[in-house]
């Protein structure tokens, strides 16, 4: 038996002469958190979509749960869950009437699904809410309803489609450890996020733009393997620095964070404090110092600017 949950090979997708995803490949063991990467418009949901079954792929193949997909898509919808960015269940329905439903689409029994939906009310926290009417409830709230549904029938694997983009962040900590509750259980899950705080907290990460795959592994291996330095250094006109330090084909990037400048240097560049301070004088007597890669510095060094 496989260990992954999902096999895709060279997948792509076209709408007319616009090719929304090109040649993805992605294998995803069971068991884990993947998580796909990238802005709005890179391909994610497109992606999430055809390993659903919900598009074909203009062509490769697609392997989920050992069903062959798009064929096999309706016998995968009954083990699979899918929680999509916008909330999709009934705002005139009470919270434990939208559990109902949900338990009743997947034809769960009704001595199971009651015993069922006891236990996701106390899992998520809604116990309480069991008899309120969705539509007056908070993002947060929405957002554990939203997945105590997607897990109502406990699906083998879980597609989550931005799921957190409209809830503070307390919620979002909260609702990252349900997932890895999850993850503990056996539950697979795929992830699509544009939060770097959440891409780091996956086993594995894909990083996605313009359709096309960038980088593939376990953040901290991504973060390890990245080919730059990073250098952080404190000194006037920051700005006026900035400018002038990328247009050096050595620099990847230059970012300000506050009254300091986050520089990625080219790992080909043996002693880069040694280098920033020989091509630039003025840091003569400025505080430098090497700091430890962020998936943000990955994330640039590998799309668009920071590729070129």
């Amino acid at each position: 038996m496989s260990e992954y949950a999902i096999v895709a090979n060279h997948i792509s997708r076209k709408f007319g002469d616009f090719t929304a995803v090109n040649q993805v490949n992605l294998n995803v063991t069971k068991g884990h958190i993947y998580g796909f990467l990238g802005p709005n418009g890179c391909g994610k949901s497109t992606t999430i979509r055809m390993l659903t079954g919900l598009l074909s792929p203009s062509s490769g193949e697609v392997k989920v749960l050992g069903l062959d997909i798009p064929k096999q898509a309706e016998a995968l919808r009954l083990k699979i869950g899918y929680m999509t960015q916008k909330f999709s269940l009934y705002d005139d329905l009470t919270v434990q009437e939208n559990l109902q439903f949900m338990g009743q689409i997947f034809g769960m029994p009704s001595k199971s699904l009651n015993h069922r939906l006891e236990q996701q009310l106390s899992t998520y926290g809604l116990t309480q809410r069991r008899k309120q009417r969705v539509g007056g409830m908070s993002g947060g709230q929405k957002q554990r309803l939203s997945l105590a549904a997607a897990t109502m029938h406990q699906p083998e694997l879980l597609f989550l489609d931005e799921p957190t983009s409209a809830v503070d962040p307390e919620n979002r900590r909260e609702f990252w450890e349900q997932l890895f509750d999850l993850s503990d259980q056996g539950t697979t899950i795929l992830v699509a996020t544009h939060y770097m705080d959440e891409a780091e907290r996956c086993h594995r990460l894909a990083i996605l733009e313009s359709g096309e795959m960038r980088a593939d592994g376990d953040p901290e291996t991504l973060m390890n393997n990245m080919g730059v330095n990073v250098v952080e250094l404190k000194a006037a006109n920051l700005r006026e620095l900035k400018q002038q330090l990328i247009r050096h084909p050595e620099i990847r990037s230059a970012a300000q964070l506050g009254i300091r400048l986050r520089v990625l240097v080219d790992q080909q560049v043996a002693d880069p404090i040694g280098w920033l301070v020989k091509h630039y004088p003025q840091l003569q007597g400025a505080e430098l110092s090497l700091a430890r890669a962020s998936l943000e510095d990955v994330f640039v060094s590998v799309t668009g600017k920071g590729r070129q």
